[in-house]
């Protein structure tokens, strides 16, 4: 490929426009608000009212004023740069990943960038959100990330196991023209369910990965690393202002990548529509929105598990279904 002034121009659209920062902070942002109505809603709450038609525009206006409006409190030997040095580049890891979609017009492609995806999304936004912890000595913070770890050491290889079904049944069953690709799975994902076998694996693994995001994204009933009630706010106790304005958008366009994500790779994103077509963008935003209520639905039926009741609850409903799925994975294409 050649690199010229066109190149470059859709890489910076792809990056900060659409769909860049722009579009994932506004997808993030309504994500938080449909999430929040939902679990209102099952509540018997009212949810987001406020700012904007039917408080849409909610989570953006507590955003603003975190960021903007409120103080920043920074201890002694604190760090302050660090959290939202951290936060940015999380923020910027999420981003970099929807490259690898076909939503984005500039598109990463090779044999294998499935490993480069989950090294960019799923390793630096953890990581992002551990030392924005970290630069705060406290006692309350250290029980948290300390929790934080032992949830994310159980939950990130499952979540590649999970990302990894679909990725592999495509490239068996010779649906991809480059092996182990996270584009070529998204295009022809919506073909495996064809597949007697292959479906079997699809579904296991959709399980799996619903699960695994739920413990991801720390929602209840995997919120541990948070127990406000035994920790203050766990690893987020010193979040302030800023701070905490922007650990709240890394913990939103987190879930809005990874959901983005499970939409493509198991769903089949807007296909067997074409991609830019009316129908095609409907089935997608259906589909996404499905997700996020399974999503909403789960978060406000439970109540928060102890650490040891998470660990082995992800590994029941999401580690084992994910490697049976793997399994078939395997032997499907040579069974069939």
């Amino acid at each position: 490929m050649s690199w010229g002034p066109e190149s470059l121009g859709l890489l910076l659209f792809a990056l900060l426009v659409f769909p860049g920062l722009f579009f994932t902070v506004a997808l993030a942002l309504f994500s938080e608000w449909y999430l929040r109505k939902i679990v209102a809603r099952m509540q018997n709450r009212m949810g987001p009212s406020y700012v904007g038609p039917f408080g849409i525009l909610q989570p953006l206006a507590d955003f603003l004023k975190l960021v903007m409006s409120k103080e920043e409190v920074v201890q002694k030997f604190s760090l302050s740069w660090v959290p939202k040095a951290m936060a940015l580049t999380g923020i910027g890891a999420a981003v970099a990943s929807l490259l690898f979609l076909p939503i984005s017009p500039f598109r990463v492609v090779a044999p294998y960038d499935f490993v480069v995806y989950l090294y960019i999304c799923s390793l630096w936004v953890p990581v992002s959100i551990v030392f924005m912890g970290l630069s705060a000595p406290n006692p309350f913070v250290s029980a948290g990330i300390s929790r934080l770890l032992s949830l994310f050491i159980a939950t990130e290889p499952v979540w590649f196991a999970a990302v990894l079904v679909p990725v592999a049944l495509t490239t068996y069953y010779g649906y991809s023209e480059m092996p182990f690709s996270v584009f070529c799975t998204a295009v022809n994902s919506w073909r495996l369910w064809s597949e007697p076998l292959g479906a079997v694996a699809m579904l296991l693994g959709l399980v799996g990965t619903v699960v695994s995001i739920q413990a991801k994204e720390m929602a209840q009933p995997f919120n541990i690393p948070e127990a406000e009630h035994e920790l203050i706010a766990g690893f987020a106790t010193e979040f302030s202002g800023p701070v905490l304005g922007l650990f709240n958008l890394v913990h939103d366009v987190d879930t809005a990548v990874s959901l983005l994500l499970v939409t493509y790779i198991y769903l089949g994103g807007p296909y067997p529509y074409p991609h830019l077509s009316v129908p095609g963008i409907l089935l997608l935003i259906v589909k996404y929105l499905a997700l996020l209520t399974v999503v909403s639905v789960i978060r406000s039926s439970f109540g928060r598990f102890r650490i040891e009741q998470g660990i082995e609850t992800l590994l029941k409903y999401s580690a084992a279904p994910v490697a049976i799925a793997l399994i078939l994975a395997n032997i499907a294409p040579i069974i069939t």
